[in-house]
Order: structure tokens, then sequence, then C-alpha cells
């Protein structure tokens, strides 16, 4: 196996947690979840978002490590324009995370440990809205990927 395999494989393996979770989250849990009364429905986002977000940490490093290594071994201006287009959706996409991380869900969990409902349904709606922006932001570097525009 030679690097640029490797560093695809892992790029794509971040790529697969973060959207896929993601549109798991969104498109399966978010819906199954809505027939939950607000407490619990909130207990279980908290539960989920607990052990999603550590994996996303992990995924985002793992695509900002992988990709800027791709980039680095062909040279940024040799690049194709996909891979720049791919970079700054996905650089939108981890500023969106890192405001999840640190405003909404800092306080879904607070409302949930102190069972405030209404403010932790304020947060969790942010963190929806947020997932639906990283989500489509997620489909659209796929596609940019795969329809054969990154050659």
């Amino acid at each position: 196996m030679n690097t640029p395999h490797i560093l695809l494989f892992f790029h794509l393996l971040g790529v697969i947690v973060w959207v896929g979770g993601m549109a798991f989250a969104y498109l399966c849990l978010r819906p199954a979840a809505a027939a939950l009364a607000p407490p619990e429905r909130l207990r279980l986002w908290a539960g989920v978002f607990s052990r999603f977000f550590p994996m996303v940490w992990v995924a985002v490093l793992t695509i900002l490590v992988t990709g800027f290594g791709g980039l680095m071994t062909v040279g940024f201006a040799d690049a194709p324009r996909a891979w720049h287009i791919m970079m700054s959706i996905g650089l939108v996409m981890v500023a969106i995370y890192v405001y999840v991380w640190f405003v909404p869900w800092q306080r879904l969990r607070q409302a949930v440990a102190a069972e405030r409902w209404p403010d932790g349904g304020a947060a969790l709606g942010r963190i929806r809205q947020a997932v639906s922006v990283n989500t489509s932001l997620g489909f659209i570097n796929v596609a940019v990927a795969t329809l054969g525009l990154a050659a």
C-alpha cells in the first residue's frame, strides 16, 4: 500500500463516521425519538451525543490530517479544484461542529442534568439545525468527491 491509499482510507473512514452518523441521527433517530415525552427524548439525545460527539472529534481530526496530507502530496497549487472545494466545505463543517460542541451541546448537558426541559429543548433545536446544515454540506462534499468533479 502506498501513502495516498492509506490517507484516503482513513479520510473516508472519518467521513463515514461523521456524515453517516449525522444522517442516521437526523433521518432515523430524530423522527423515532419525537414520539417520546420531552424528558425521555432529551435524556436519549444527551446519551446519544455523549457517545457520538467524541467519535466526531476523532473523525474531524482524522479528516483534517488526511485531507491536508493528501493536498501536500500533490501540492496545493497542483491539487484539483474539487479538493479545494471539499477542503473549504469541510472547514465550514468543522466550524459548525466546534460551535455545536461548545455552545448548544454544553447547554443541553446542563439542562438535562438540572431537568430544565424547556432549556434542553431549545439547545436540542439548535443542535438539530446545525446537524441539518452539516449533513447537507457533507452530502455536497461526497458529491464533489464522487461525481467526477475531483479529477
